[in-house]
């Protein structure tokens, strides 16, 4: 995949996911910021008012802070991808 379909394919998942309008688990919204989050190098505290909140989202970019933006993108078309193909 070139890089300019690969940012087709997650500017479309992130849309995909934008305009769902179902609750997703909350272990693969974690992934997901993560991944959109390294994909679109913006790395600052999570800034949730709840603590509990910003702990997870922490926890969830340090697991994915070997990843490069690239690689975050393909992650997130990936776990997109599967979650619709799978869901019921």
């Amino acid at each position: 995949m070139t890089p300019e379909e690969l940012q087709i394919a997650f500017e479309e998942a992130v849309e995909r996911v934008n305009n769902h309008t179902e609750s997703f688990p909350a272990d693969l919204l974690l992934r997901l910021y993560a991944y959109y989050k390294k994909a679109n190098q913006s790395l600052e505290d999570p800034n949730s008012k709840k603590p509990l909140i910003n702990a997870f989202k922490a926890n969830a970019l340090f697991q994915a802070r070997f990843l490069s933006p690239e690689d975050a993108k393909k992650e997130y078309v990936d776990a997109v991808t599967t979650y619709f193909l799978y869901r019921k």
